[in-house]
């Protein structure tokens, strides 16, 4: 039996995709006022049960029982308070989608699994059963049939699931989970409007939109905080306990968070920047380190999201590797 990942990426092939080391498509540069995007690098963790909820609420940082209301961010913290893992939640038919990077999910269903107990919980690997898709433009609400109003809210469609996401600049944005099965039938469907668009080119697109990531190379680096998860409605300091909740209430009521993740970008490098790589400031002392980076399209530069010193920044410059940050403004505000 063939691997259904494997298929989908020959598929995509056909179709004028090449993908690169890390499993990302890449296609012809066009301009188009309209983009698809393939994000098979997306992980999908399902967690079903008549216990889902509940067992899921002691784990993670946001409310589960408001899924009922669209998707959701959410923080997986060890007991000393630090990200193990960034999900974008949301449920389809009873059952909760954990969504993270791809690389991630095994580790992550391991550990889920050892706190399940007797509770009446599943939880399995999704990443294959169902597949995403991005979809830009800058009028998609006139382009998509069914597109919801506002953000992380969740329509059915004859398509598929559809979230509509935070926009990144002029930029109107969705996610469509499909089938695998019909992942390929959609995305033709989808071409009839929509000009297939480099994975990276979406990277930098949830970085315009301050979505910060957690990968291998910087798991157990962040408190939720330091991230901007709270500006991202994706801590609840009103539910009951869950791991690591303890250190995250002490440093929202114990005053102002010293570390933030600022949007920003870098000059063209001889090197590739990559998650994970350290920030120093002015005096060559540790400032922080990259969070999320992809490519700039239009000055051959980087987009990235900074962890930073505040109190560094005030003071001076951030540099990566000798190259100072041109920091942006972060399209939402931090607490």
């Amino acid at each position: 039996m063939s691997n259904p990942a494997t298929a989908w990426q020959t598929f995509l092939i056909s179709q004028g995709a090449q993908f690169n080391s890390q499993g990302e498509a890449s296609f012809p540069i066009e301009k188009a006022s309209a983009q698809l995007f393939d994000l098979s690098g997306n992980g999908l963790i399902a967690i079903s049960g008549a216990d889902s909820q509940t067992f899921l609420q002691g784990q993670v940082t946001n409310d589960i029982k408001l899924l009922a209301q669209g998707a959701q961010f959410n923080g997986y913290c060890t007991p000393k308070g630090r990200l193990l893992a960034l999900f974008y939640s949301f449920t389809v038919e009873d059952v909760i989608y954990l969504q993270c990077p791809r690389a991630l999910v095994p580790d992550l269903v391991k550990r889920l699994r050892m706190y399940v107990l007797r509770s009446k919980v599943v939880v399995e690997d999704a990443s294959e059963r169902l597949y995403s898709l991005g979809l830009a433009s800058d009028a998609l609400a006139s382009t998509l049939t069914g597109l919801p109003a506002h953000p992380h809210q969740l329509a059915q469609t004859e398509l598929g699931t559809l979230i509509r996401l935070a926009d990144a600049g002029t930029q109107q944005r969705a996610q469509l989970i499909v089938a695998a099965d019909q992942a390929e039938t959609v995305w033709q469907s989808l071409r009839a409007t929509f000009t297939p668009s480099s994975t990276a080119h979406w990277e930098a697109l949830e970085i315009q939109a301050g979505i910060p990531q957690v990968y291998s190379a910087t798991k157990e680096q962040f408190v939720p905080q330091m991230v901007n998860l709270d500006a991202l409605n994706g801590i609840n300091f009103k539910k009951g306990c869950y791991t690591g909740q303890e250190i995250v209430a002490r440093t929202h009521y114990l005053g102002k968070v010293k570390r933030r993740t600022l949007l920003a970008q870098l000059p063209k490098t001889a090197q590739v920047p990559l998650a994970g790589d350290t920030l120093q400031d002015a005096q060559t002392q540790d400032a922080g380190q990259l969070v999320r980076v992809a490519p700039d399209a239009l000055s051959g530069g980087w987009w990235v999201l900074a962890e930073c010193r505040l109190e560094a920044k005030e003071a001076g410059e951030i540099l990566w590797q000798g190259q100072p940050l041109l920091f942006k403004e972060l399209p939402y505000p931090l607490p």
